[in-house]
């Protein structure tokens, strides 16, 4: 297999790959948009709400002026 720079594999102790380690310097925006589809699926199943009733709630609040 093909070498990445800025990549490491990890591996168990049969070799297999379980894990994978990016130098952020070179890859740091990729992690960044990976991360982002990582914590939008965690989330998938938690509730909504609509933007105007989250800022009403915030408004009654107090945490967010007109």
């Amino acid at each position: 297999m093909q070498e990445i720079k800025g990549v490491q594999f990890v591996t168990d102790s049969l070799g297999h790959k379980v894990g994978v380690l990016l130098d952020l310097h070179e890859w740091g925006e990729l992690w960044e948009d990976m991360y982002d589809i990582m914590i939008a699926k965690e989330r998938a199943g938690e509730p909504r709400m609509k933007l105007r009733d989250f800022e009403a709630e915030l408004r009654s609040e107090g945490l967010l002026s007109e």
